[in-house]
């Protein structure tokens, strides 16, 4: 019996999609009779809708991490076979995700208005025995017996007129016609309460509309006149901001409140945020920043690398020019300068989340994938205008490179569709959890070329921002404010004022910048601010590579720790400004002369960096960087501050180095070995 031949890896993975999707499919189907289905049968549904998000995603990262080469034949159109694929599992990932929403939504409702819940009680207490105390146990408990009292008054009061007062414990925004808006602690008559848990209610200003039943506890008055319970110290608002962020078990007893919420939180904490109303419907998961986290493939150090021919027989970037003595201009189909001036009406999260960053990434893309390095502007903002963000226009002095707004943009590509991809992103930490994560306050695409293939004129643009991901169309980043068309011309110009935009400009070069620009890789975006270190990193890297290998056909590794080391730096944006301060500190002392030699600048270069970036980079003050944990960054800033301080008294880091009161990690041979066989680029954009 002949072997059977294996099958095609991104076959296997489609067959295994088409599998998922019979599976979804029927969950669907079945899901459509659950108003008539037991609540056994209705949680049943939701546990397989859990395992089949789960095994979407397992699906979902064999994809991303394969690549052609590991096919056994060719096979055309791979990569949009592959986009296909991922779009295919995206769409089952929302419907899961919806679906799951509204069955625990459903069971929430269900669940409250029944009058025995021995089943119940049961899963409460197997919940909450994997995750809290006997104690937290006991006070649950008891809690629950006094909600128990109150839904069964509430129950027997189904659709009664009330008057009974209400306190609001979290901010609330109308998701659609007929919801009420209201911020925290406001006073709430209300009037009719339904049994799905949205209550009609008035506010203070007469305004009538439903509101969430999780988001009230009643209002009471001391007899002195106070209320019970007053916003005032630190642990009630704490209190409240767990309330708001959703986690509610130890309040809610009308169902199965802590497995939803977990369950929930496991397919996306975003659906929780926008349930609690802490962040807008069209804010998501950043979509850049998990294509950072996957890999080198889209980080800047990946694409400054040298690249090779189709051949593998040579480089294609950078190449010699014999008669300049140096790397050889490179020009390309795109090279300007981008300068991010302001973002305007970006929404304001709730009080739930701790914002840590506001910033904008960037990148090249076709509208379906990016083809350059995603880079990343950090944006400043002030309490006085939490909507606007804005960005320093040119970074000079000890301003760190991650706030410089200008930004240089280099690419080859012939897609007649090329632009740039902007996404606006937080990230941010939950007060009830500790959880952290970016999420995407809205996204834009700049396409660079017109329909006849010419590039767009340098000028400011008012660029406004969709919600949702760059995959998903028509997604607004805030429907309380909806661009749909209004007879009143007035009424449009309120309304596009009030919408959320990113200003840019686009800057035409002149000669001398396009002379730099020339000199980087064909395909890279990066800050302004650092790019003459880049331009020396690529000159000594050409000599090394093209002029002083004793064989063009040697694969050995080389001694150079500036090129084994030098693309670290464009992941720790701190230490490349330290070795931009010691640059520019030692240039300012160089003669005019000095200053026109090349080989001169490029040896000085050398010396600058063996005494500021390699003895930061190994040693063990320094802690790991990590983006956006304030502590983190201003605890690497000391020791590099207190470091350059001591180079600057001793003319040199040699004292600092062997000073017994300095730690450096063992020394490793990568951090004098260039293996450039190990870092070229095997997929040049």
């Amino acid at each position: 019996m002949l072997p059977r031949r294996p099958r095609h890896p991104l076959q296997a993975l489609k067959r295994r999609s088409q599998e998922l999707k019979q599976q979804v499919d029927s969950l669907l189907s079945e899901s459509q009779l659950k108003g008539t289905l037991e609540p056994n049968k209705r949680r049943d549904i939701y546990q397989r809708c859990i395992q089949l998000k789960q095994a979407i995603d397992e699906n979902k990262n064999a994809l991303q991490k394969l690549n052609k080469a590991d096919e056994l034949a060719p096979i055309g159109n791979y990569n949009e076979r592959k986009k296909e694929e991922h779009n295919l599992l995206e769409k089952l990932t929302h419907q899961l995700q919806e679906l799951a929403v509204t069955i625990s939504r459903e069971d929430t409702t269900e669940v409250g208005a029944l009058s025995e819940k021995e089943e119940y009680d049961d899963s409460v207490e197997e919940d909450e025995e994997e995750s809290e105390s006997e104690e937290s146990e006991e006070s649950a408990r008891e809690e629950d017996s006094e909600e128990e009292e109150e839904e069964k008054q509430e129950n027997e009061s189904h659709k009664q007129p009330t008057s009974k007062e209400y306190i609001s414990i979290g901010d609330f925004t109308a998701q659609q016609a007929g919801d009420l808006t209201f911020k925290k602690g406001e006073i709430l008559l209300i009037i009719e309460k339904n049994p799905d848990g949205w209550w009609i209610a008035k506010d203070a200003k007469g305004n009538e509309g439903l509101v969430p039943r999780t988001y009230l506890e009643p209002y009471k008055k001391e007899e002195g006149g106070q209320e019970s319970s007053e916003e005032g110290t630190e642990e009630d608002v704490e209190v409240v901001d767990e309330t708001a962020d959703g986690a509610e078990v130890k309040q809610r007893t009308d169902s199965h409140w802590s497995a939803v919420q977990k369950a929930i939180s496991e397919i996306n904490t975003v659906d929780v945020l926008t349930a609690m109303g802490a962040i807008p419907s069209g804010f998501r998961p950043s979509t850049l920043c998990q294509l950072l986290e996957e890999g080198n493939q889209f980080r800047a150090s990946y694409f400054l690398q040298p690249a090779l021919t189709s051949s593998q027989l040579s480089f294609s970037n950078p190449m010699w020019d014999a008669k300049a003595g140096t790397i050889r201009s490179s020009p390309s189909r795109v090279s300007l300068i981008l300068t991010l001036w302001s973002c305007k009406m970006i929404p304001f999260p709730g009080t739930s989340i701790q914002v840590l960053s506001r910033h904008v990434r960037l990148c090249l893309s076709d509208g379906n994938k990016v083809l350059s390095n995603i880079h990343t502007v950090r944006a400043t903002w002030q309490s006085k205008k939490p909507k606007t963000w804005t960005f320093s226009p040119q970074v000079t002095g000890i301003l760190p490179c991650l706030l410089d707004g200008d930004c240089f943009i280099r690419s080859n590509s012939s897609s007649p569709d090329l632009g740039i991809l902007f996404e606006l992103g937080i990230s941010y930490i939950r007060n009830s959890t500790g959880e952290r994560g970016e999420l995407s306050c809205g996204w834009v695409f700049l396409k660079l070329f017109d329909s006849n293939g010419v590039l767009i004129p340098a000028k400011t643009y008012e660029l406004f921002l969709n919600g949702g991901t760059p995959y998903e169309k028509g997604v607004e980043v805030d429907p309380s404010v909806s661009r749909r068309a209004h007879s009143s011309v007035f009424h449009q110009i309120m309304t596009m004022r009030k919408q959320p935009q990113l200003l840019v400009k686009l800057r035409s070069l002149n000669r001398s910048s396009r002379d730099l620009l020339s000199l980087l890789p064909e395909t890279l975006l990066g800050s302004m601010c650092t790019i003459h270190l880049l331009i020396f990193y690529r000159q000594i890297l050409g000599d090394v590579l093209l002029k002083d290998r004793i064989s063009l056909q040697s694969a050995e590794l080389i001694s150079h720790p500036v090129l084994a080391t030098f693309p670290m730096l464009l992941e720790q944006p701190d230490v490349m400004d330290a070795l931009r301060s010691s640059w520019s500190e030692k240039e300012s002392t160089l003669k005019r002369s000095e200053k026109r030699d090349k080989e001169f600048l490029k040896a000085t270069f050398l010396l600058v960096y063996h005494d500021c970036a390699l003895p930061l980079l190994h040693s063990t003050l320094l802690p790991p960087f990590r983006w956006a944990e304030e502590e983190t960054e201003a605890a690497r800033w000391k020791v590099i501050a207190d470091f350059l301080k001591h180079n600057q008294e001793n003319g040199c880091a040699l004292q600092a180095l062997l000073s017994p009161d300095k730690v450096h990690e063992p020394f490793d041979l990568s951090e004098q070995t260039y293996d450039f066989l190990g870092e070229i680029r095997k997929n040049v954009a």
